[in-house]
């Protein structure tokens, strides 16, 4: 596949030379301060190797959503102060409400090897989202070297992930989205047999892709979470009250024959938990095989069913997970989430974690560290397994 062979920061000569670095920083912030430094950590390993090689580092990033205009309360100086911190040197905060303003153009000027500044948020400024030249132009003005490094915006063409491409001699990935090429790319591309991919989440249409791209690459595949009780209404069992996607019946049948087609095993639940309502002091009432009394809407998988799917990935060399198994913020309706989780933590598989809720529950429940690979994107992870190009990627020199 043409994105996972990209050229990366070592792959060429950077010391001396002004290189910007596009990082993931949108981190939650709290009165000011960040709640969960994970991003940052994250992008500790590209910005250090360029450091230590005598780059001049420009670091740039978005914050929420100002919507094209300086909003105080997302302005990225808390990162910087931070950053300063965790790399002991001070990364200088360059407060242009116009992102490439005289502080930014004179900070840039006056950089010595090593050094690290950092822009503020991007999209302060309205032509970023809508990718636009002038601003993409300005960016990479300050430049001879864009490094991309935020794989969670991968998916998205604004100025500071494609437009800036345009206008530098060299585009290559930092470590981060080199990491998720080779997990979530080797994964997809070239698993070791057998292949498991798990899937969650609410809604089989946030997930129709996916599931369409993966039948053509798995061996198994395991629904789980709210999509289910579609697949299972779909084959004419009872699902009381739980969610269900009417518009979405045809295509579950469609999925269950295109998996026969293709010889892939695909596991639905063969029992629940279940509650009468969306709560989480409802009581937890089991059910005994697939149907759901009235009245009673499905919250988990159920005990049966957590061990076929724990069975299932203890067997596999390749596991991707995106999506929980039920309500795991409920503890109540957490088992199945957990169940799955440990057994991925357990098993000797490549184990990648597709971002979002997938990500928030393994961490939450300290699988975090038992896992091959857990990936920083939400939306692009799953762009990536719907077999999308990421523009952010794409726009990349090739090796």
């Amino acid at each position: 596949m043409s994105m996972l062979n990209k050229k990366t920061i070592e792959d060429i000569e950077v010391t001396g030379k002004r290189v910007l670095v596009r990082c993931d920083f949108n981190v939650p912030l709290k009165d000011g301060v960040i709640t969960d430094e994970n991003r940052l950590v994250g992008a500790l390993p590209t910005i250090k190797y360029l450091m230590e090689k005598g780059a001049k580092v420009i670091l740039c990033s978005h914050l929420g959503k100002p919507k094209g205009e300086p909003k105080p309360e997302l302005s990225l100086a808390p990162v910087a102060k931070r950053l300063s911190e965790m790399l002991n040197k001070e990364v200088v905060f360059v407060a242009d409400d116009n992102v490439v303003g005289e502080n930014a153009k004179s900070a840039v000027e006056n950089m010595k090897d090593g050094d690290v500044i950092l822009l503020q948020n991007t999209r302060y400024r309205k032509e970023e989202t809508k990718n636009e030249e002038s601003f993409s132009k300005e960016l990479a003005s300050l430049a001879e070297i864009f490094v991309n490094d935020a794989f969670g915006t991968a998916h998205r063409a604004h100025c500071s992930t494609v437009g800036v491409t345009n206008f530098v001699e060299t585009s290559v990935c930092g470590y981060l989205i080199q990491k998720e090429l080779k997990f979530l790319g080797e994964a997809v591309e070239t698993p070791a047999r057998p292949f498991v991919a798990i899937l969650g989440g609410a809604k089989v249409s946030d997930k129709i892709n996916v599931i369409n791209n993966l039948l053509e690459k798995v061996d198994t595949l395991i629904i789980g979470g709210g999509m289910a009780y579609t697949f299972l209404k779909a084959q004419g069992y009872e699902i009381g009250t739980s969610l269900l996607e009417e518009d979405k019946m045809e295509y579950s049948k469609e999925m269950i024959e295109k998996a026969k087609a293709k010889g892939v095993k695909l596991l639905l639940p063969v029992d629940h938990v279940t509650g009468e309502k969306f709560d989480k002091d409802t009581t937890p009432v089991v059910t005994e095989d697939e149907n759901i009394k009235d009245g009673f809407m499905g919250l988990d998988i159920g005990p049966k069913t957590a061990k076929i799917y724990a069975d299932a990935v203890k067997e596999a060399k390749t596991v991707v997970w995106n999506g929980p198994m039920g309500v795991f913020e409920f503890e109540n309706f957490a088992k199945g989430t957990i169940e799955v989780a440990k057994a991925m933590a357990e098993s000797d598989a490549t184990t990648v974690i597709g971002g979002g809720d997938s990500a928030a529950a393994v961490n939450q429940l300290g699988f975090g560290d038992k896992m091959t690979h857990i990936s920083t994107g939400g939306g692009a992870s799953l762009e990536f397994l719907e077999g999308k190009e990421l523009p952010g990627i794409v726009a990349l020199n090739d090796k």
